[in-house]
């Protein structure tokens, strides 16, 4: 798939996290007795910009990487998958991040983040972001992480001060608390970050730190009192919620067999794109995001585990069995 042109308003535009996943290739080992690694893109900003790239919506990302072979790998797939890289530049000094997880299914999948000192796509600084590439995209997707070092943050709300709070301004409350100094920190720069934008989305947990409510529906109704057009709550086994000021829509989970559960929720974002590029329903879209992150969580990766249309229509259409 080629990259889109340079001067086309893109469908998808993220900005976030890009680096290189080794996940090892033995389930139930602890990694002190590893012995074998799958290489993969990795990164949930970089994930999601693949996932709406496999429905064939132009997508671009704005991050960083080092100057050493793993940024020349990060740069090179994500090409391959369809994303374009013009928004990726290398910062001298800096290592391309590394992430390691341990396979434990259906449940536990602890993760080890390699970002020290900084993370490439933390220094990124106001001055650099491309405002009319992030004015004119359909989808400006966003996720907390570039919220907790500068300048990142900076350029995080230089770049929500240009969109203008357009719609499909979507914030991921993707909540990491090993890149934050405190809980109270995350609180103050999040529930600042969702004034900002028009659609939210993020699980219980990540709801809490948003808007400190953990009950489904109040959570929703507390990010729309906010200014959010579009509140999508993730709730596990339990489905998905989302409200809107005139609606509120419940889709039940799909049923699968987990593998490794770490990039469903950044398969249900590139879905969640295209559903909403799309027009569809809301049920509709969320139903597709669903049945994307069910797939994705019965393959090992992240990156090239995203699934394309055929993948996601096979499952809707009842070859597996929904809870």
């Amino acid at each position: 798939m080629s990259s889109p042109a340079a001067t086309a308003p893109l469908d998808v535009l993220a900005i976030g996290r890009a680096g290189v996943d080794l996940y090892p290739l033995q389930d139930g080992v602890g990694l002190p007795d590893v012995s074998t690694f799958g290489k993969y893109l990795g990164g949930s900003a970089a994930n999601v910009a693949v996932a709406a790239a496999r429905y064939g919506r132009s997508a671009a990302l704005i991050s960083r990487t080092g100057a050493d072979p793993f940024g020349e790998f990060v740069r090179r797939e994500l090409s391959r998958l369809g994303v374009s890289d013009r928004f990726i530049d290398v910062v001298p000094g800096l290592n391309t991040p590394v992430t390691f997880c341990e396979i434990f299914p259906p449940d536990h999948f602890p993760l080890y983040f390699y970002r020290d000192p900084i993370a490439p796509d933390l220094v990124i600084r106001p001055g650099e972001i491309d405002v009319d590439a992030v004015r004119t995209a359909r989808v400006f997707w966003s996720t907390v992480t570039g919220l907790s070092r500068e300048p990142s943050r900076a350029a995080h709300f230089a770049a929500w001060d240009a969109r203008g709070r357009r719609p499909l301004t979507v914030l991921d409350l993707d909540y990491r608390p090993m890149f934050w100094g405190s809980p109270d920190e995350a609180r103050s720069q999040v529930r600042a970050a969702v004034g900002q934008v028009t659609v939210a989305v993020g699980n219980l947990e990540e709801c809490e730190i948003a808007v400190g409510e953990t009950d489904p529906d109040r959570a929703a109704d507390a990010l729309l009192e906010r200014g959010v057009q579009l509140a999508i709550v993730k709730q596990g086994p339990k489905g998905v919620l989302a409200k809107t000021r005139e609606r509120r829509v419940e889709v039940a989970p799909f049923a699968v067999a987990v593998v490794n559960g770490l990039g469903a929720g950044d398969a249900f974002g590139g879905a969640l794109c295209h559903g909403l590029l799309a027009d569809w329903d809301l049920e509709e879209t969320l139903r597709w995001a669903n049945a994307a992150g069910a797939i994705v969580a019965g393959r090992r990766e992240c990156s090239t585990a995203m699934p394309g249309e055929a993948d996601v229509r096979h499952l809707l259409d009842g070859s597996v069995a929904r809870v």
